[in-house]
């Protein structure tokens, strides 16, 4: 089997994003970003997909830094999964953080889509905008080429549901992007994603 790895550096006027990513790793991670909210999500997106995760990002503003992390993170995800031959291809989970619960839906489909509902009470996260934790899934499945669903279905605390969130999310992704020695060719009646 090919590796299945990539690395990129995006950089703007606003910011500078590394990324490297493994998706057969073991959920290893090195991150360096702020809001620190956001470094602690992508430590449990790496954790609990079992995806190898190196990510710096800097930049000029939070919410720059949030979305081209996103975006970088999702380009070097396209890139690793290259013609998405002989992957399960959808995933999905539920997960629990205390009294939070939430459900994850993911297709590699190779088209981007974004359905997010983490019902928020506050304007922030600890310190991240509650409308930047919205931003940055969108701009993953955009930069992905992936379909998400995802949603809280209830809870109490913030921190919670957005930790459920990224759990499931991450849980729904390592179902996906696992290799699926069935199938032969890419998991569509087209022959191809």
């Amino acid at each position: 089997m090919k590796t299945r790895r990539a690395e990129l550096v995006r950089e703007t006027r606003e910011t500078r994003v590394e990324v490297s990513l493994d998706l057969d790793g073991e959920g290893r991670f090195e991150v360096e970003v702020e809001p620190s909210f956001l470094k602690h999500m992508l430590e449990t997106l790496a954790r609990h997909s079992l995806i190898d995760l190196k990510l710096r990002a800097s930049g000029d503003l939070p919410h720059h830094v949030v979305e081209d992390s996103a975006l970088a993170l999702g380009e070097a995800m396209d890139k690793a999964l290259g013609d998405r031959v002989g992957i399960a291809r959808f995933g999905f989970a539920y997960a629990p953080m205390d009294e939070a619960l939430a459900r994850a839906a993911v297709d590699l489909s190779g088209r981007g889509y974004a359905s997010v509902e983490l019902k928020l009470a506050g304007m922030y996260v600890e310190d991240l905008a509650s409308s930047d934790a919205i931003h940055f899934l969108t701009s993953l499945a955009s930069a992905a080429r992936l379909t998400l669903h995802v949603e809280v279905l209830y809870g109490e605390d913030d921190h919670h549901k957005v930790e459920a969130a990224f759990k499931a999310l991450a849980l729904a992704l390592r179902g996906a992007v696992a290799v699926e020695p069935r199938v032969k060719g890419a998991l569509s009646v087209k022959g191809r994603l």
